[in-house]
């Protein structure tokens, strides 16, 4: 993760992939007669930062930040995969036909990684965890290398998303299955944040954690929170395009950070799950808007899998709002779809 960049009276924060980043003014005492508040800390193995516009009767930030990290503690004690004692780690570690009492956040994104499997023909699954501990990027891997095939083959009887069902409050597996909510939980956790944050009376806000982030009415100033897409070079930040967004999630997924080369090839994080392999394409990046965090959050994952043609198409025909970054010989080509013009509202600098 790169510092952060100050640029005049803005500041510029990278977010997971690198790929997005904040600009938010911090100046205060101006505009609106409110102050602007700023906040943040480690969660998920990253960050997380909330900025919104104080007015009268809201909130001091202390009382904000508390409501905020104890979502956060409730994420990570439900879906991380970092801690043997979460939620879904003691549900990992059950033998094929189990189930397990879940919390009711869990059996919902259980259900999403369901529609977004059977939408994308079983690309995107969440039981991908087992993979990326063989190819070296998962919470128990071992070394990043390329896995025999017959290593490849034991581990691929124990994914796929069709061995997973809801049995009222239970989650039951007819396999020795492990989900993996990395493509979502952050997403999650950010509209769940956004939800206190309306609850609390605060309608100005930019919420992000670990690069997915929402962001809602208007800065201190009165100008619309700007979000900056950047170019994916492992050198420098350089921003690319920079929107205005009010009332929508915005989530960036890209294979150019985390990522190992053998014998000349490169193999990224990113896996379709029928092939149980990194994904090979063109694609380095894509950006997706919603107004769900979430949404974006796994519809960006979905969306790189299948890549420039598929992804594109599949953006095209569900009306997703994508931004893509493509590699070329030349470098980088960008491709933004009408959807994503229209729902970051054509305000582009």
């Amino acid at each position: 993760m790169a510092g952060a960049v100050l640029r005049g009276d803005e500041d510029l924060l990278t977010g997971r992939w690198g790929a997005i980043v904040m600009l938010a003014g911090v100046l205060s005492g101006c505009g609106n007669g409110g102050s602007l508040e700023t906040f943040g800390g480690p969660t998920m193995g990253s960050t997380y930062s909330i900025k919104y516009v104080r007015h009268a009767g809201l909130p001091a930030p202390n009382a904000v930040q508390a409501q905020v990290e104890k979502i956060l503690a409730e994420v990570d004690q439900q879906l991380s995969t970092y801690r043997s004692d979460s939620d879904i780690e003691r549900f990992n570690d059950l033998p094929a036909n189990r189930c397990q009492k879940m919390p009711a956040p869990i059996l919902k994104l259980i259900r999403v990684g369901e529609q977004l499997s059977e939408q994308s023909e079983g690309a995107y699954d969440l039981t991908v965890e087992p993979l990326l501990n063989l190819w070296g990027f998962g919470p128990q891997a071992r070394e990043e290398k390329v896995p025999t095939a017959q290593a490849l083959a034991d581990v691929r009887q124990r994914v796929g998303y069709q061995h997973l069902r809801i049995d009222r409050d239970q989650l039951c597996k007819d396999a020795a299955v492990e989900v993996d909510f990395n493509s979502i939980a952050a997403g999650y956790a950010v509209d769940t944040i956004a939800a206190k944050l309306e609850a609390m009376g605060i309608h100005d806000y930019l919420a992000e954690a670990t690069g997915e982030l929402k962001a809602s009415g208007k800065k201190l100033d009165g100008s619309p929170w700007k979000i900056a897409l950047e170019e994916p070079r492992d050198d420098q930040q350089v921003a690319q395009k920079i929107i205005a967004v009010d009332g929508y999630g915005l989530s960036t997924s890209g294979d150019y950070r985390n990522y190992f080369q053998q014998d000349g090839r490169r193999y990224s994080h990113t896996f379709d799950a029928r092939t149980g392999a990194p994904v090979s394409h063109t694609l380095a990046s894509v950006t997706v808007i919603n107004p769900s965090a979430l949404m974006a959050d796994g519809l960006s994952t979905l969306l790189l899998i299948l890549g420039p043609e598929r992804g594109w198409d599949y953006a095209e025909k569900h009306d997703i709002g994508a931004f893509f970054v493509i590699r070329a010989d030349t470098g980088f080509v960008t491709r933004a779809n009408q959807a994503f013009e229209r729902l970051s509202a054509g305000k582009t600098e």
